[in-house]
């Protein structure tokens, strides 16, 4: 008995020994974590009210805190802690703390400073979320060490360099998101070795071509091995080149966002071979010739937006294969033919979207069977005949805009009776008859109906007077409407690019051109005495706290502008950009102008005092006929905007779309443009073809005092390429920028194919000839023929790719005022080589 009570003891013994053996380490690990998690708690300056922090103190297990997890060894796995209104930084995070960690979830924070390399220690690490917060420096290579890692999550920081290509060693890899950051340089090709990926995600950032793969353009072919990826989100860029036919390889890919970049040439046919898509938007690109027939085949697809790019030729009638397709835009191209009655066969679409194409038939009847559709806008194409009476049967329309074509016949009463509609949009069209008096029936009141320019005839419903609100407001809106002479225009928003250098001379022209000069360095000098936000304010108190009119022959209140706009009606819109909409208002005075009201979401921004103040400020000290004039600001709670003088052609942009106003811009008219971001979005034409620039929005983007950095994207098209990995603005930019738009106003479309020619040695026996314009008729005059050659070799100069190497604004406004003669030979023997050989700028160039 004793022997066994020994042999009893000695067992607990034993076992308690080694139970005391394998317990402290890890009570050595699990109080190394505690204290590692204190101070970085005592390092951040802020921490919210209901944070899991609160739970933290040395008094108790980590395993039990608010945001973590433990094993069953009481190791630290999981800290979880999103949306914690936590503000500081890692630099005080000991990673090595947290041997076991697998997930590190710290997004919706405002964790600031760079990402420690040493976050590669975590070895265990299978989820990494430090998304939305305000991160900066560049991705640690270190973290392609983390080789359990299937998820990285760094989206929406403000991370600076280029992707590391140590990114592809992380092979478990299922979910990879970098956008909205500040990442510039190539997409790395290694990527295409993470087989185990879904979801990749570089949108919002400024990625460009790969220093070392120049030639095969921005998106790696070798992202065609990711065999499972589902979802590709690399839109927003400033991706050139082609797409790489190697993508239709993705058979897996459901999501495709390829759009606003500087993407060139055909849309790969290839990409019909991807099955399983449901979203394709290739939007915002310069994508040219014709739809490929390839993408009908798509029968999972049901949003197809290919709008802003320069796609030609008919739509396909294979187009009616899509049957699950929902969005159909193709708005903002060079489409022709006809409307396939193919078509109406897509019973499920709710959207379609056509306007500014160069579409010349009728309204096939069969739309009326499209009975899902929602908005249906077929504006500023060619369209004859009459309004199908059969759209009446569109019970969902809530949107119709058939404006700015050659519609006849008068307005189907059927139209009337559309249960929820909310916008119709018929002007400028060649409509006659009367205004139908079901109108005055309408149940439902629409926000808009613009019936302006055209032909019909008789007066407004009579019982407008004994009429309900409702019904007055309606017969208001179209009395007032169809009494004005004024062309109502319509304007496509663009993105602006940020510039710190001041207003550089830029020259919008075609051929026989007599540039005003306004010097840079006197705009500049006026530009660093910026106004104070409390200038602003004493101004405004001055003017009833409210407004400040300058340049204006009387008076006028923030009332006037509001009665004039009915509150800022959209039916008084004439355009919409990203930072604010432009709408046409009819003075007390009778005098017409233009508003700029920015959104409302745009006065939360922290610069937005500094920026509102720059565009003030910069436009108050420049007086030329040539920028369009600031007439005065508001600054009220209820809303912010700007008052500018009204053009009515709208903008270049839209000119050199439409054939008919095209030939109008004959080789005689050359107006002069001063700014500081050209792009024919810009320049807006009066009513004789005078060329204005239009500032809505620039300098409001402005970021003072940041040495010339830039985090914003330009128009696309007409970027200097310098700015993809330096975001450094100079005057330089603005050169390049003219250089694009000169050669756009000669091609009479956007250079993008001729810039890809002139990065090359495939140009040189080009004649100058074959890439002009052709709706207008070929030169004859000698001189004419000369100064047009001048103006194409001085903006192939102009958009050299090495800033150093292009000429100042004032050497190019010398070289065509002066209109040196250059050539010997015939107009139509000048070839592309002869003027990208010329040397215009000699000793300018070495400043």
């Amino acid at each position: 008995m004793v022997m066994c009570s020994s042999i009893v003891l000695w067992t607990i013994v034993l076992g308690l020994g080694a139970a005391i053996i394998t317990s402290t380490p890890i009570a050595e690990e699990e109080e190394e974590a505690a204290h590692a998690l204190l101070s970085w708690k005592r390092s951040l300056s802020h921490f919210g009210n209901a944070s899991d922090l609160h739970s933290w103190n040395d008094t108790s297990s980590p395993c039990i805190w608010g945001g973590t997890s433990c094993n069953e060894e009481r190791s630290i796995t999981e800290i979880t802690l999103p949306k914690q209104a936590l503000k500081g930084d890692l630099l005080h995070f000991n990673f090595s703390a947290f041997p076991n960690l697998a997930v590190l979830a710290l997004s919706y924070n405002k964790l600031s400073g760079p990402i420690p390399s040493l976050i590669g220690n975590l070895s265990k690490l299978a989820n990494l979320d430090l998304s939305i917060n305000e991160l900066v420096g560049s991705i640690p290579a270190e973290i392609g060490n983390l080789s359990e890692l299937t998820s990285l999550e760094l989206s929406s920081n403000n991370l600076t360099g280029s992707i590391p290509k140590s990114l592809g060693r992380l092979i478990n890899l299922t979910h990879l998101s970098l956008r909205d950051n500040i990442l510039d340089g190539g997409i790395p090709s290694t990527l295409g070795k993470l087989e185990n990926l879904l979801t990749l995600d570089l949108s919002r950032n400024f990625l460009s071509t790969d220093a070392s793969n120049v030639s095969n353009g921005s998106i790696p072919s070798e992202l065609s091995q990711l065999a499972r990826l589902q979802r590709l989100d690399l839109s927003q860029n400033r991706l050139a080149g082609p797409v790489p036919s190697q993508l239709g390889q993705l058979e897996s890919l459901s999501i495709l966002y390829l759009y606003s970049n500087h993407l060139i040439g055909r849309i790969p046919s290839s990409l019909g071979q991807l099955r399983n898509l449901t979203i394709m938007s290739l939007q915002n690109n310069l994508f040219d010739g014709e739809l490929p027939k390839e993408l009908c085949e798509l029968s999972r697809l049901q949003e197809l937006r290919l709008s802003t790019n320069q796609l030609n030729g008919p739509l396909p009638p294979q187009i009616s294969q899509l049957k699950s397709l929902l969005i159909l835009d193709l708005s903002y191209n060079n489409l022709i033919g006809p409307i396939p009655s193919e078509l109406t066969s897509l019973i499920e679409l709710s959207k379609l979207y056509l306007r500014y194409n160069r579409i010349n038939s009728s309204i096939p009847n069969e739309l009326g069977q499209m009975l899902q559709l929602e908005e249906l806008d077929l504006a500023s194409n060619k369209l004859i005949g009459p309004i199908p009476p059969t759209l009446g049967s569109l019970t969902k329309l809530t949107h119709l805009f058939l404006q700015n074509n050659r519609i006849n016949g008068s307005i189907p009463k059927d139209l009337w009776s559309l249960p929820n509609i909310e916008q119709i949009d018929l002007s400028q069209n060649q409509l006659v008859g009367k205004i139908p008096k079901d109108y005055c029936s309408m149940e439902i009141d629409p926000r808009v109906i613009n019936l302006t320019n055209n032909m019909l005839t008789g007066p407004v419903p009579s019982d407008t007077e004994n009429s309900s609100p409702k019904v007055f407001r309606k017969h208001f809106c179209l009395k007032v409407r169809n009494s004005s002479s004024s062309e109502i225009v319509h304007r496509k928003g663009s993105t602006k690019i940020v510039m710190l250098e001041g207003i550089i001379i830029g020259v919008s022209l075609i051929a026989v051109c007599v540039l005003s000069v306004l010097f840079w360095a006197l705009v500049f000098s006026h530009y660093k005495q910026r106004l104070s936000k409390k200038q602003i304010g004493e101004t405004a108190r001055k003017h009833g706290n409210i407004l400040s009119i300058w340049n204006y022959d009387g008076t006028i209140a923030y009332e006037d502008i509001i009665d004039a706009t009915e509150n800022f009606d959209f039916k008084h819109c004439i355009g919409v950009g990203a930072y604010g909409s432009v709408y046409k208002a009819l003075l007390p005075n009778g005098q017409v102008v233009a508003l700029k009201k920015l959104h409302d979401w745009e006065r939360e921004n922290l610069t937005f005092d500094r920026s509102f103040a720059n565009e003030i400020q910069v436009l108050t000290k420049i007086r030329h006929r040539n920028i369009v004039k600031l007439y005065g600001f508001c600054c009220h709670p209820r809303c912010t905007f700007l008052v500018y003088e009204y053009l009515e052609k709208g903008s270049l942009f839209e000119i050199l779309r439409d054939e008919a106003e095209a030939e109008k811009l004959n080789w005689e008219k050359g107006p002069p443009i001063v700014h500081r971001d050209i792009s024919s979005n810009n320049i807006l034409l009066d009513a004789k073809f005078e060329a204005h620039v239009s500032d809505f929005g620039t300098a409001r983007l402005l970021q003072p005092n940041s040495s010339n950095q830039t985090v914003l994207a330009g128009t696309f098209g007409y970027i200097a390429p310098e700015l993809a990995y330096t975001m450094v603005v100079t005057e330089k930019c603005d050169v390049y920028s003219f250089g694009v738009v000169a050669l756009e106003l000669v091609l009479g479309k956007h250079p993008a194919e001729l810039l890809s020619l002139l990065s090359s040695s495939n140009h040189h026996n080009i004649k100058l000839k074959d890439v002009m314009d052709p709706r207008v008729p070929l030169l004859t005059d000698q001189q004419s023929a000369q100064s047009v050659a001048s103006v194409v070799a001085t903006a192939i100069t102009c958009i050299h790719s090495n800033p150093r190497s292009r000429p100042t604004m004032q050497h190019v406004s010398n070289e065509l005022i002066v209109q040196r003669s250059k050539f010997s030979e015939s107009f139509c023997q000048i070839s592309l080589g002869q003027l990208s050989n010329l040397e215009i700028t000699k000793n300018e160039n070495k400043r």
